[in-house]
């Protein structure tokens, strides 16, 4: 029999798709998702709104949750349960919920029973808080956070902790039965609750804690969690009793096997505070916040204010490279070239900075992931409302402001670092051009245009870097190279979401490494002096999820869309660039149509694309300007309609089946009408759609691979093996 509820519930990224009716139906929209187990459902339920990591505390509306409508309750989205907890304050009857919502009214009545929790903590403050009362709370899976916010007067988390532990209310572990009570089960798969004797048997071994990723969402998805798991392995080699603490059922990391002992458990300061003081009986606990991506690094300075030793690169380090105004004194300092930037807090400031540095600007909250509102703005007038925006996704931290490096190119390093030598694993040139986010660029290993000279560059800053910030562990520097020179953009001493990507091109487990390096151990025990070499050519591509959102716009953008990412490999960068298409779904046509769009600066190197197309048997078809252009220049062209311009336009050319490839870049606000019905046309008829040039160039390289050799297939321990 069971003695613990389990709750799961979805992660949605509708913030990442703007205009997409959020109505949720028989079509899987949502992204990831969070399990919690407790020992009622209230408690579960609560512990897996706070570990979705939207900003609820609990049982009650997210700060930036803005409903709109009256339809709040009837129509299913992800924000109807917060809805439903804003009903029941506002007194609606548990029936008259029931009713709205079509939830059952068993659950109402424990949502219920939560508000009720809620409207007694609301009439105390900290110092008149009943114990049995904050008892009853904790039983019921509040949070320490979602507390202080409720109480009369002001009082913060930590305050709350304080009076909890003082008061000897404290969690205990219970260990998921197995067995369901027919044998004694030994299995170190644990939750926390408030309400039984404790389970977890700990161990007075040497042990270190990795914290994991939580749910995944776009821009945090499995990528970390694999470096999770490869950490867990390593320790556990090295001797150390390893545990997890993570909230995602989808993961590796949370198999019960994959460490010695599993801490079911949301991600906030609370709950990994509380497992970390539990494992320390005897001795305090390393913990490794660098593998889980941006969440736990998230909770490094909290943890480190704790006292929690914290394992890797030092939580000053990890500041720096977050603070733009330290940041920039230290490439100052090394004499690394930076774009100008800035950091603001309000408008003004973020206005004066834009003055300073000149139109357009790069603009991104601080201490987020995956692009996170990541936004290029042209004018005051742009700025301002991303500024609006942004209030809501970075809370109390400062909007990062960077000149905008137009028609530069991209690359990313990732390397590792013991605090005396760094060594690379990998060097990526991105195939689009900066101004998309990397995580939705295609990359390639090695770099296929990138000078000796520029690669020399980026090396040598790569080292110095790592050594001036003391990184022991994983680290991550985006590099863009524009008008001959090398700008660094920014340093992330952590894992990335690449590092899976360059192990299995290298065949060199860096995560397993940097766990150990973390440990204390150097890269020379380890073997890994020298950046690996490379045998063929590697193409990392992202998998886009527009066809599950209509209506979303269809390009590429400084905002990370990409819900995963595929790998292709062959000796020729074509032949690996049409693999990664293929299997990232793309159908990679080998002649037939290929329908031509571009605005007005791209069409100087349109016209080499389309010779190229033309050379490889496609029809050309293209709308009224670029075919204008296109003509002029001695290619044979069909004109097209744009959508503006009335049947037969250029989705009915796509309906009829005549066309294999949409190439489609668009500037402007009628450009992006017109186009946005042609990108959506693509994606409904399984076209490939291709809406940057040099996402262009490289598929017609692709294309030519495949008409002069078919693919070949050898397994990646055949290719390792063999080198």
């Amino acid at each position: 029999s069971l003695d613990y509820v389990v709750v799961k519930v979805p992660r949605w990224a509708f913030e990442k798709f703007p205009g997409v009716d959020e109505t949720l139906g028989p079509q899987m929209k949502s992204v990831g998702e969070v399990m919690a187990i407790g020992a009622t459902f209230n408690e579960a339920f609560q512990k897996a709104l706070r570990g979705l990591e939207v900003g609820a505390t609990g049982f009650g509306s997210p700060p930036s949750l803005r409903l709109v409508g009256d339809d709040n309750l009837a129509r299913p989205t992800p924000n109807r349960i917060f809805a439903a907890a804003a009903a029941l304050r506002k007194g609606m009857s548990i029936e008259e919920l029931a009713q709205a919502t079509g939830f059952d009214p068993w659950f109402v009545e424990q949502m219920a029973e939560i508000i009720a929790i809620e409207r007694e903590l609301a009439q105390h403050t900290l110092e008149s808080l009943p114990p049995d009362l904050l008892l009853e709370a904790k039983q019921n899976g509040f949070s320490d956070a979602q507390i202080a916010q409720t109480l009369r007067g002001r009082c913060s988390e930590l305050d709350v902790r304080a009076r909890r532990k003082a008061l000897g209310i404290l969690p205990t572990y219970r260990r998921i039965d197995t067995c369901a009570a027919e044998f004694e089960a030994h299995t170190p798969y644990l939750y926390s609750t408030y309400s039984s004797a404790d389970e977890s048997e700990v161990t007075d071994r040497p042990k270190a804690i990795i914290l994991g990723g939580g749910p995944n969402r776009i821009g945090q998805g499995i990528e970390f969690d694999y470096c999770c798991v490869h950490a867990a392995f390593a320790l556990r080699d090295l001797g150390y009793e390893t545990i997890m603490v993570n909230c995602n059922p989808e993961t590796v990391s949370t198999d019960y096997d994959t460490s010695d002992r599993l801490y079911f458990e949301p991600l906030t300061l609370e709950d990994v505070l509380n497992i970390w003081e539990n494992e320390s009986r005897d001795a305090p606990v390393p913990v490794l916040v660098q593998f889980g991506g941006q969440t736990p690094l998230n909770l490094a300075r909290g943890l480190a204010a704790a006292g929690v030793p914290i394992w890797g690169t030092p939580q000053d380090a990890i500041d720096l490279a977050e603070d733009r105004g330290r940041f920039s004194a230290l490439l100052q300092q090394l004499e690394i070239m930076q774009p100008e930037s800035g950091m603001a807090s309000d408008l003004e400031g973020a206005r004066q900075i834009a003055a300073r540095i000149g139109y357009p600007v790069l603009v991104r909250p601080s201490y987020v992931l995956g692009g996170r509102a990541m936004a290029i703005a042209y004018d005051d007038a742009g700025l301002a409302q991303y500024l609006q925006e942004a209030a809501s996704i970075s809370a109390g931290q400062p909007v990062l402001i960077d000149r905008y490096l137009e028609d530069a190119f991209e690359v990313d390093v990732d390397a590792v670092g013991d605090g005396e030598r760094v060594v690379i694993g990998g060097i990526m040139e991105h195939v689009e051009e900066a101004g998309v986010h990397s995580g939705d660029s295609a990359m390639v290993m090695p770099p296929y245009k990138v000078s000796a000279y520029h690669l020399s560059i980026i090396r040598d800053e790569t080292v110095r870097i790592g050594l001036a910030l003391g990184v022991r562990g994983l680290m991550n520097i985006q590099f863009a190279i524009k008008d001959d020179e090398v700008y660094v953009l920014e340093v992330n001493p952590r894992s990335s979401r690449t590092v899976p990507f360059v192990a299995k091109a290298t065949g060199v487990p860096l995560a397993r490494i940097a766990a150990q390096v973390a440990a204390g151990k150097k890269l020379a025990e380890l073997g890994l002096t020298q950046e690996p070499p490379l045998d063929g050519f590697f193409v990392k591509e992202a998998v886009l999820p527009f066809d599950k959102f209509p209506g979303a716009a269809v390009f590429l953008s400084p905002e990370m869309r990409s819900t995963g990412e595929v790998m292709g490999h062959a000796s020729s960068f074509g032949h690996a660039f049409a693999k990664a298409e293929m299997g990232a779904g793309q159908r990679v046509p080998l002649g037939g149509g290929a329908l031509l769009t571009v605005n007005d600066f791209d069409k100087g190197a349109i016209g080499r694309i389309a010779r190229d197309l033309v050379r490889l048997g496609f029809t050309i078809y293209a709308t009224r300007g670029t075919a204008a252009w296109l003509s002029q220049i001695g290619i044979p062209v069909e004109t097209v309609n744009k959508v503006s311009e009335g049947s037969p336009h250029t989705v009915d050319l796509i309906a009829s089946g005549k066309v294999g490839l949409v190439i489609s870049t668009p500037l402007g606000s009628r450009a992006y009408v017109d186009g946005q019905a042609l990108r959506s046309a693509a994606i409904r008829y399984g076209v490939m759609l291709v809406t940057t040039l040099t996402g262009a160039a490289a598929t017609v390289q692709g294309i030519r691979a495949l008409k002069q050799r078919e693919l070949r297939v050898r397994s990646l321990q055949e290719h390792h093996a063999h080198r």
